[in-house]
């Protein structure tokens, strides 16, 4: 069976219908209220591998697709080495705008219009259905005209659904994870793409890069620098 978003798989119903109910009533297995659960907490960690590509692909316009319930884009304080720097992840970035979407939570529900110079996907792919990948992954490409920023994490999640089962539903080995991205972007030629894998090796975690173009030469760091850190206001 080949799904599509017109026709997803039941399993992607079902889970859609539980996040839902999660963004909803939050998630009480772990202490967390409707407020905290899939807030966006995990972008921020990303935000500086996404401006990386942003600077490089000129993007203006961005789509964050599965954003959550959106506070990684509330005015925060942008720090770097200690000293506050930008009042936004989008002053941040440097873009004009960033629209929101994620099905699971009512405010960015609808599916959006148009397209965008850059799509970032972060800690979604991993939340769906193996069946459902292809047709999902093939809508951040069709979305965008410059570049498809992913992570996913390649292990359990530490949170669980309503109905007991694990939030990673797609718990796959890098290699897949490449092998779908390079699939899909061959039918979107120059669109750039590059997935971080967090994966567990040992007793550690690991980030795997893939991509389709070269990574950004990274300067030294200064002695004592710090990456940025990121604080709602």
């Amino acid at each position: 069976m080949t799904y599509s978003r017109s026709n997803p798989s039941p399993r992607f119903r079902d889970l859609l219908a539980q996040y839902r109910q999660m963004h909803r009533d939050g998630d009480a297995r772990h202490g967390r209220s409707a407020a905290e659960t899939f807030d966006g907490r995990s972008l921020p960690r990303q935000a500086p591998r996404i401006r990386a590509i942003v600077q490089k692909t000129g993007a203006r316009a961005i789509l964050d697709y599965g954003c959550g319930k959106g506070t990684q884009y509330l005015p925060a304080t942008v720090t770097e080495n200690g000293l506050p720097k930008w009042n936004s992840i989008q002053e941040y970035w440097g873009v004009d705008s960033i629209a929101c979407y994620d099905p699971g939570y009512e405010p960015f529900s609808k599916l959006p219009e148009g397209k965008f110079h850059g799509v970032v996907c972060t800690d979604v792919l991993e939340h769906c259905p193996e069946e459902d990948l292809e047709w999902i992954v093939s809508e951040l490409f069709a979305y965008s005209t410059k570049f498809v920023f992913a992570n996913v994490a390649c292990y359990p999640a530490r949170k669980s659904l309503p109905n007991g089962e694990n939030a990673h539903c797609s718990i796959l080995p890098v290699e897949r994870w490449n092998e779908l991205f390079n699939s899909v972007a061959a039918r979107f030629p120059g669109v750039l793409w590059e997935v971080w894998a967090d994966v567990i090796r040992g007793e550690r975690h690991v980030e795997v890069r893939q991509g389709n173009f070269p990574p950004a030469a990274q300067p030294a760091p200064a002695a004592g620098a710090r990456p940025p850190v990121w604080r709602l206001v």
